[in-house]
C-alpha cells in the first residue's frame, strides 16, 4: 500500500453494493422523536459513505460486506447498532436502561483496540482541519468531551462504527491504520480528498478556497 488505493471497476461496484446495503439498514432504525431527514437523503448519504470507501483496500471491503450479510442473517442492524452504541455518549441514561442489554459485549482487549485506533483518527482529523479550516468547519465536532443530544462528534461516531465490526473486519481496518501511520499519511485527509472530487472539485485546495471562510461574518 504506497499510495491512494487504486479505483478499479469490480472494488467500486462493491463498494456501491455496501452503501445501498447500509441504506437498506439505515431505513430500519428507529429513531426517539420518529424518522431522521438523513434517513431520506440518498444522495448525501451515498456521497458520503461512497468516498469512506473509496480509500478502503478490496480485503477490507469484502470482509465488511460479509459482515452486513451476517447480520441480515442473524436478524441484527449493524446501522441501529452503530446509533444505539453513540447514545451512550450523547444520551447515557437511555442507553443504560434501554439500548445496553441489547448490545453485543465488547471485550476490555476489543475496546482497547478500538480506542488506539480512535485517538490515532482524531489526531489525524484535529491536523486537517488545522490545514483546512474552511472545510474543517463542515465536519462534525472532534471530541466526545464535546458531545450534546444534538450533536455527535467524530470521535463517538468512530467509536460506534468500529463496535459494528467483525473482529476480521476490525483487525483488516486496524491494519489500514497502521499503514497509512507508518507511511506519515492522514486518513482524514485522503477520505476528504475522495468526498471534494465526487463533489466536482480536482483538490482539496481547489475546495477549500470554494468554502466560505469560517471567520467571516456574513
Amino acid at each position: 500500500m504506497n499510495g491512494p488505493i487504486a479505483a478499479t471497476k469490480a472494488d467500486d461496484e462493491l463498494r456501491e453494493r455496501i452503501v445501498k446495503h447500509e441504506w437498506d439498514q439505515f431505513q430500519q432504525v428507529d429513531n426517539e422523536g420518529g424518522r431522521a431527514n438523513c434517513q431520506g437523503n440518498w444522495p448525501t448519504f451515498h456521497h458520503m459513505r461512497f468516498s469512506q470507501f473509496s480509500v478502503w483496500p478490496h480485503d477490507l471491503l469484502a470482509s465488511y460486506a460479509d459482515d452486513l450479510d451476517a447480520a441480515d442473517r442473524a436478524g441484527r442492524n449493524l446501522l441501529t447498532e452503530k446509533y444505539g452504541r453513540m447514545m451512550e455518549s450523547t444520551a447515557p441514561e437511555v442507553y443504560r436502561r434501554d439500548i445496553a442489554p441489547y448490545m453485543p459485549r465488547l471485550g476490555l482487549e476489543r475496546q482497547e483496540r478500538q480506542e488506539r485506533i480512535i485517538r490515532q483518527q482524531v489526531a489525524w482529523a484535529k491536523d486537517f482541519r488545522e490545514r483546512y479550516p474552511r472545510l474543517g468547519q463542515e465536519m462534525r465536532i472532534l471530541r466526545t468531551a464535546d458531545d450534546t443530544a444534538q450533536d455527535t462528534s467524530f470521535e463517538t461516531y468512530l467509536r460506534g462504527e468500529l463496535s459494528t465490526y467483525s473482529p476480521k473486519t476490525l483487525g483488516l481496518y486496524e491494519t489500514l491504520v497502521l499503514v497509512l501511520a507508518t507511511q506519515r499519511r492522514n486518513l482524514t485527509e485522503e477520505t476528504l480528498l475522495a468526498t471534494v472530487r465526487l463533489a466536482g472539485y480536482g483538490n482539496l485546495e481547489e475546495a477549500e478556497a470554494a468554502q466560505k471562510d469560517p471567520l467571516s461574518q456574513d
